[in-house]
């Protein structure tokens, strides 16, 4: 140590100075980084620790700070890989709360230096996820979330950690695409996904019952969901923003599962938020936004400047509600003043303690004063250390207050739109309110009065009906009873007046008899006196006049007897004439009994009749709650068969469903008919009954019938047809329990008639797109098409041939053999192409004058129209893609395209060309000569798109020999890094890999579904049995 310090003297006085400065600046550095990475690993593991509490602010406050003293999470992510995470849960939940803190309010390095970890977070993440109990099932969802956050940012990097952005910032992002913002959007989908489920799945792990926010265990829990909130209400106002921009540009339909997906978080965030803001944990730490009532309507422009960005506002008080004051200037100078005595005591323990309490006093060593400068020196450093310490702090408190301040300012932006919002909405509620009640009370009064005069009609009708019917009774009654009596009274009017007329006849007889026996009697007297007076003279004549009296006598007497006999006759028609009364009275009597016979019958006759009337009613109407019952019973097995697993297996047509629309819709019309005359004629129920039991049955047959056409739909019309199938067989439940005996009038069927209408709707959606064509057309169609695809083949070997020329003209060498290969190979298949297409055309030829008859062409192809139409759809494959091989093989020769390309429009074509030869082989008959030359033709075409694969292979590993890397020149180092980003290439295209074979699955079980629909597989099973296995595709 002595000659140690004897040397040190012997060095000249410039020299130490230069050394000393050198000498403190290094040290100072190395001690300030060693003080920097010792307070960081303090506050990493006080905030990540076992104890179930909340993660304290100021130690969070102290690791965001020390990333952005180092610009990046280095000393971070080397303290936390020390710490078990694996296997203790609460660390890692303490951890994936202070890791997001790191992300959102970090330096923007931290993303970067944290990306190498993804798949340690994801591997941990499914670790976690196997327990379902405790923290281990949210750590697994808090890891998942983090992953997406940092995935997010690394494909979107204009987006900052808290995810703070302005409008114009936003649509920088976007890059003023409209792809751009579509992707985004569903981007972000995802991102509010994963921050949803971490909410909802914190609070499902909490006792709601209690007061779970009071204790250290629930705010241990509830403390990150202050960091998902953050990123929420970013999250949702970009949302609502980015798909108005897309209803701009793009249609609604396009957009609809954007709007349900929407739809559903928005739901859920309202929720909760709600739920949240009830808590007394985030009622001192955070003010939460209420979201509004209703989402926003995404198909009004307009409604965008209805929107209020939702505002999370932190209180200035409990920002850091348990943080520690922040240091001031002394107490910096005075942390300087500690790092330089450890410094110092480091270099005594070095080189030797000194007398003096600087170490680096070589002056005092040698008996020489201190320098003035050196002390300057040191007074500059501790001023601006303390001086940059106090600037830092200023700032950090400036920009906490600014941010307070605009999130308050902002706070009071909404409420104001709000409140002005909310008044307008209130004042043109009140004045449509308004407006509805004059309006209803106008209806109220007319209903009154329409309702008054309908009953008093109604009363005045049954009041009229009921005096007819007994008025029409009685009238009946009193004209059988007229008529029998005036029968009887004929009768005995006419015994009457028989015996009048023989009793007249008697009495003018008598009299005549009284008449001439008193002319007699004074004939007598006066011959008698004349006989006295002249006795004496007329003694001869007394003889004679006593022999006339004698005479006169007989007559007397036997006008006597005659008299007798007249009066005997009178009394025994007169006894008659008491007979005949005695028997009227007793006809009277024996009338007057039968008229009250009559009547008792009448009323037994009545009642009769009026319970046989009322047990009609009660039958028909007996019979109709029967019908409609069993009418019911059907339509809910229907109803239930939708959610009938046997349904899976069956599937149905669009064409097919319209038609029983159409028959459902015709027997709804004669419902309302027949129930019509049914309310007329009660009596008349056999028309109603039939209507009823064939709208049921039609009824049924189309909602099983739209389940089986749901199954081969898209996802969202297949719901949507599901869903109006449903809507309709409740609406006819609904219609046949309206269809009461009491019913005055027709039920509505209005609600029936709209859900037929979108089912209908519906359907021709999903009809293929061949079937819009008319049928008249189809003829003419085959032959456009057939002539185009040969146009289009034709213009293919002339554009191929083109292409070789300009190759042979500018390229040399191994490009140009390459080039003459592939087009030479690329010219053969259109040749065999183009015999194929002839073949077609020649097999289509026979096929139509085969099978015609005496039917036009036209008419055959109708009549055939699935056949037509796969015929069509063939075809067009086939000239589409010799267009995009050629156009394929153009951007090989110039070496802009991609040698997979080629091949793959070359299987393509060989697929097309077999499903041409498929669809002309279905009506084709056995042994036909035109099948097979188009068969030989089909063989030619596969051979020559092998040829132009073998060809394309052997062209391209030509030109990638000629491609190997130069070596030479480059470093380990170099080839390192090579080596990773080859290594990062293969996964990338290893995931794309997967993905794209996932798409492709996707896209040909759609093409298979869209063209089985559009060639009408499902209706000819030898069109099936005769399709050729598919080309298989080389990987």
């Amino acid at each position: 140590m002595d000659r140690m310090a004897s040397s040190m003297k012997q060095v000249p006085n410039p020299l130490p100075k230069v050394l000393s400065r050198r000498g403190v600046g290094a040290g100072l550095e190395a001690a300030e980084r060693e003080s920097f990475e010792r307070t960081q690993t303090v506050s990493v593991n006080k905030a990540i620790n076992t104890q179930e509490v909340a993660v304290k602010e100021k130690h969070a406050r102290t690791c965001i700070l020390g990333t952005h003293h180092e610009k990046g999470a280095q000393t971070f992510w080397s303290v936390v890989n020390r710490l078990p995470l694996s296997s203790n849960a609460m660390l890692c939940w303490k951890f994936c709360h202070v890791f997001h803190k790191l992300l959102r309010d970090g330096h923007p390095n931290v993303l970067r230096d944290s990306l190498r970890y993804k798949n340690e977070l994801s591997d941990m993440s499914r670790m976690w996820g196997h327990l379902s109990e405790g923290y281990g099932q949210l750590c697994s969802i808090y890891l998942r979330l983090l992953r997406t956050k940092m995935e997010f940012h690394t494909k979107n990097p204009r987006f900052p950690g808290n995810l703070q952005m302005s409008d114009r910032q936003l649509d920088e992002a976007g890059e003023s695409d409209v792809n751009n913002f579509f992707q985004l959007t569903v981007e972000m989908f995802d991102y509010l996904e994963c921050e949803l489920n971490l909410f909802q799945t914190v609070f499902n792990s909490l006792d709601m019952s209690r007061s779970v926010s009071v204790t250290t265990a629930g705010q241990c829990r509830l403390a990150p969901l202050i960091q998902v909130i953050l990123d929420c209400s970013h999250l949702y106002d970009y949302t609502v923003k980015l798909l108005f921009k897309l209803h701009s540009c793009l249609p609604a339909d396009t957009l609809q599962g954007h709007r349900d997906r929407f739809m559903e978080q928005f739901t859920k965030l309202k929720d909760l938020f709600h739920r949240s803001s009830n808590l007394q944990y985030f009622k001192r730490l955070i003010q939460i936004p209420q979201l509004p009532e209703n989402p926003p309507n995404f198909l009004r422009a307009s409604a965008l400047s209805e929107h209020i960005s939702p505002v999370v506002v932190i209180p200035v008080e409990a920002s850091s509600p348990d943080s520690e004051p922040v240091l001031e200037k002394d107490d910096l100078m005075d942390m300087d003043a500690s790092q330089q005595s450890l410094f110092d005591n480091k270099f005594d323990d070095i080189f030797g303690s000194s007398l003096s309490s600087d170490p680096f006093n070589f002056n005092n060593q040698n008996g020489v004063n201190k320098d003035e400068k050196d002390h300057m020196i040191e007074r500059l450093y501790r001023e601006i250390s303390g001086l940059t310490a106090q600037l830092e702090n200023a700032k950090t408190e400036g920009q906490r207050g600014v941010l307070q301040l605009k999130g308050r300012v902002s706070e009071l932006e909404a409420e104001l739109a709000e409140q002005q919002h909310l008044g307008r909405q209130a004042s043109d509620d009140c004045e449509f309110l308004r407006t509805e009640l004059d309006e209803l009370k106008k209806q109220r009064e007319d209903k009154e009065k329409a309702q008054r005069s309908l009953t008093e009609i109604e009363r005045k009708a049954q009041a009229n009906e009921q005096r007819y019917s007994k008025l029409k009774e009685k009238y009946s009654e009193l004209v059988q009873n007229h008529a029998g009596l005036l029968r009887k009274n004929a009768e005995v009017t006419k015994q009457l007046s028989t015996a009048r007329q023989a009793q007249v006849d008697l009495e003018r007889e008598k009299k005549e008899l009284e008449d001439s026996f008193e002319r007699i009697t004074d004939q007598v007297q006066r011959k008698t006196q004349e006989q006295q007076d002249v006795v004496e003279s007329l003694k001869q004549e007394l003889a004679t006049s006593r022999q006339e009296l004698q005479v006169l006598h007989s007559n007397l007497e036997t006008s006597a007897q005659t008299e007798a006999r007249w009066v005997t006759q009178i009394a025994e028609l007169e006894k008659e004439r008491e007979g005949l009364a005695t028997v009227a009275i007793h006809r009277e009597e024996e009338l007057s009994a039968l008229r009250e016979q009559l009547e008792c019958t009448q009323i037994k006759l009545a009642s009769a009749q009026e319970s046989v009337s009322q047990l009609a009613e009660d039958q028909r109407k007996m019979l109709l709650v029967r019908s409609r019952e069993a009418a019911e019973q059907v339509i809910q097995e229907a109803l239930s068969q939708l959610e009938e697993p046997a349904l899976i297996s069956c599937a149905g047509s669009a064409d097919h469903l319209l038609s029983k629309v159409k028959s459902v819709s015709s027997c709804l019309e004669q419902l309302e008919k027949n129930h019509s005359q049914y309310l007329a004629c009660p009596e008349d129920i056999g028309g109603l009954l039939h209507s009823m039991t064939l709208l049921v049955h039609l009824t049924s047959d189309t909602i099983i019938q739209g389940s089986s056409t749901s199954l081969r739909a898209p996802p969202e019309p297949a719901d949507s047809l599901t869903e109006a199938c449903r809507h309709f067989g409740r609406e006819t439940l609904a219609y046949l329990s309206s269809l009461e005996e009491g019913a005055t009038e027709n039920p509505n069927c209005t609600a029936m008639r709209n859900c037929l209408s979108k089912i209908k709707a519906i359907g021709e959606e999903l009809l293929p797109r061949g079937l819009d064509i008319k049928q008249e057309e189809l003829g003419d169609l085959v032959d456009k098409e057939m002539a185009a695809t040969s146009a289009a083949i034709e213009a293919a070997t002339a554009r191929i041939e083109e292409m070789l020329s300009k190759s042979r003209a500018g390229d040399t060498g191994v490009k140009l053999e390459v080039n003459e290969r592939i087009l030479g190979s690329c010219t053969s298949l259109m040749q065999a192409i183009q015999v194929l297409v002839v073949a077609s055309k020649d097999l289509q030829r026979e096929i139509v004058e085969s099978g015609r008859g005496t039917a036009s062409p036209k008419e055959f192809y109708a009549k055939n129209s699935r056949w037509t139409e796969g015929l069509i759809s063939a075809s067009k494959a086939v000239g589409w893609g010799a267009t995009i091989m050629v156009d394929a093989a153009d951007l090989v020769v110039q070496g802009k395209g991609k040698f997979e390309e080629l091949m793959v429009c070359s299987r393509e074509i060989a697929a097309s060309t077999a499903q041409l030869v498929a669809a002309s082989k279905v009506k084709a008959g056995k042994g036909s000569h035109g099948l097979t030359q188009l068969q030989q033709a089909s063989r030619r075409v596969n051979q020559a798109t092998a040829e132009v694969v073998a060809s394309t292979i052997s062209g391209k590993s030509q030109i990638e020999e000629t491609d190997n890397m130069d070596f030479s020149s480059m470093t380990l180092t170099q080839i390192k890094r090579q080596e990773m980003d080859s290594q990062v290439r293969v996964l990338e295209l290893e995931n794309d890999l997967q993905k794209e074979r996932q798409k492709l699955g996707e896209l040909r079980k759609k093409h298979y579904e869209l063209a089985g629909v559009a060639e009408g597989w499902e209706e000819g099973s030898e069109a099936r049995s005769a399709l050729p296995d598919p080309v298989p595709e080389k990987e």
